[in-house]
């Protein structure tokens, strides 16, 4: 008998199209996942409740919110916000779900392509787990943002695993903001220093693991037998930062700072496209007239287009000012 795997994630109606594909392909590679969705809003909630997707809890937002995260609220940006549920999110559930012996946070906007076995079994005995960026040569200098990003986090309840998630609670409900400063940006640049901090932390290594706008271009893709593959691994998850829905149902895959090296692989976007359209499918189904999440064509692509023309000393004075736009 396989072990359940324990997750949890958060989204509000602008990500449902995304996080219902993640929370499928998760399932559909995982057949034992059971997962916690932190509902952001009431109707994102109410349509996951009737899709009733199996494994998948959903959490109203009211139900976890405590003192200290409403104190902090109404200074924080929407996203902000996100980002500082994010611990608070896994140290409800670890203090609210005893039978829960691992517990791993997960992006609404990632998908999931063959089985996530072999990151459990890398992980081993180990109290935490989290994944680089790996960025690209050109993009290097992004590691001052963080090393790792937030999209695969896992505790496990034991002394280093609680006393982790606990800190990291602490320090985004204390400061999370979408700025570098002092050593600090939103949720993610404070598990730069975990693997010195904690002497069980795993750093994952697969290959197919976390691959991303930011690292594409350091791969091959190929397909083969109806998988895809990431040099000789098979791609376990994408992450699909950045990625748009627009009217009309055309797609915005990539800013330019990222497809600068290489255009983004071709299959595993293709792939992500013909899911999101069956989920909206499925959504206007129960919602007629569903738009969550879908921006119009024009003003994105109007965007994209300033962002290319702009100069690339502006970029980067604006980037050290804290600010990712592109």
């Amino acid at each position: 008998m396989k072990p359940v795997h324990h997750f949890c994630t958060l989204f509000d109606c602008n990500y449902l199209l995304k996080g219902v594909v993640m929370l499928q392909t998760l399932r559909q590679w995982c057949p034992t996942a059971e997962v916690e969705v932190l509902c952001m809003d009431s109707q994102t909630q109410r349509l996951l409740q009737t899709l009733a997707l199996p494994g998948v809890t959903t959490l109203s937002l009211q139900t976890m919110e405590d003192e200290d995260l409403l104190r902090v609220k109404p200074g924080r940006s929407i996203a902000e916000y996100c980002w500082t549920l994010s611990a608070s999110l896994c140290w409800y559930l670890m203090r609210n779900r005893p039978g829960v012996e691992m517990l791993t946070y997960l992006d609404a906007d990632l998908m999931f392509f063959s089985p996530v076995e072999p990151l459990f079994d890398e992980i081993g005995g180990k109290s935490i787990a989290i994944i680089e960026h790996r960025f690209t040569p050109r993009l290097r200098h992004l590691e001052a943002y963080g090393l790792y990003n937030v999209e695969w986090v896992s505790f496990r309840r034991d002394a280093d695993g609680l006393h982790c998630l606990q800190r990291w609670r602490d320090q985004c409900i204390e400061w999370c903001f979408a700025r570098l400063e002092d050593g600090k940006l939103g949720d993610q640049k404070y598990l730069d220093s975990w693997p010195q901090d904690y002497p069980s932390v795993h750093v994952l290594q697969h290959k197919g693991a976390g691959v991303a706008p930011w690292n594409y271009p350091n791969h091959q893709f190929r397909e083969a037998g109806g998988a895809i593959f990431v040099d000789e691994a098979p791609l376990l998850f994408y992450h699909f930062h950045q990625f748009q829905l627009l009217t009309g149902m055309r797609y915005d895959h990539v800013s330019a700072v990222y497809s600068a090296d290489a255009p983004p692989p071709a299959s595993v976007y293709r792939r992500y496209e013909v899911a999101l359209e069956s989920v909206l499918n499925t959504i206007r189904a129960i919602e007629p007239g569903f738009n969550g999440g879908i921006r119009p064509a024009a003003a994105v692509l109007a965007r994209r287009m300033i962002q290319r023309v702009i100069p690339v000393g502006i970029k980067n004075l604006i980037r050290r000012a804290g600010f990712q736009p592109w």
